[in-house]
């Protein structure tokens, strides 16, 4: 399963990057403004700085809802740099804009997806990747990890190309989750992807090889 973060910290991706189990970034209009970078000029720029840090595709969500729209918005993305996917919304103009750029050989990925028909009508327009949202999912109890399990059930029925991008997680175990039903992708905060390496008994094997050599020295 690729890991991708979900961010648009440039000191958050490089240091996932350093880890050298980064596969990719995914941004939103959201992130980009926590990071506080406004104004198209600047936009821009800082995707170009995130294609720079890491070596997969990134993510660049565009903000209009007409086809033409953002057929425009996403051509533009999509020169920044070859490391970019246009991220799309799932509407019937995403759709047909998806279908769009994947004539045009530019990739893309559908956003906000919270149903098979959804995921499926997707890959029908030749999505590169899919985003279901399982986190806000589970928010209004509804099991997200069976919809990335269905999913990947349907994709592999019609042998769909389409890749599985696991949004909207929330902890380690979603991370786990979605690697045993299928996911080809899941992308998070650092936080989650740091607490994969967490586990008590590590620490405390870890203490006590440590005690252990530090006593065998002194002799």
């Amino acid at each position: 399963m690729k890991f991708f973060i979900d961010t648009a910290n440039l000191k958050d991706i490089r240091e996932a990057q350093d880890l050298g189990i980064l596969d990719g970034v995914t941004t939103n209009p959201s992130l980009m403004a926590k990071q506080k970078i406004s104004g198209k000029d600047r936009v821009m720029q800082h995707y170009k700085a995130i294609c720079d840090s890491v070596d997969g595709d990134v993510s660049a969500e565009v903000i209009a809802t007409t086809f033409h729209e953002i057929i425009a918005e996403g051509e533009e993305l999509a020169e920044i740099d070859d490391k970019i996917v246009v991220k799309v919304p799932m509407i019937k103009d995403g759709i047909k804009a998806i279908n769009y750029f994947s004539e045009k050989g530019i990739k893309t990925n559908c956003t906000l997806i919270f149903s098979a028909g959804q995921a499926l009508l997707a890959a029908k327009a030749g999505a590169t990747y899919v985003s279901p949202f399982i986190g806000r999912l589970d928010d209004i109890s509804v099991d997200g990890i069976a919809l990335i399990e269905q999913i990947a059930l349907i994709y592999r029925n019609y042998s769909y190309s389409t890749q599985i991008l696991a949004a909207s997680i929330r902890h380690p175990m979603h991370i786990i989750q979605c690697a045993e039903v299928g996911a080809d992708v899941m992308t998070g905060p650092l936080s989650v992807i740091n607490a994969l390496f967490s586990h008590p008994l590590t620490d405390l094997g870890l203490a006590k090889f440590l005690a252990d050599h530090k006593e065998a020295a002194v002799k």
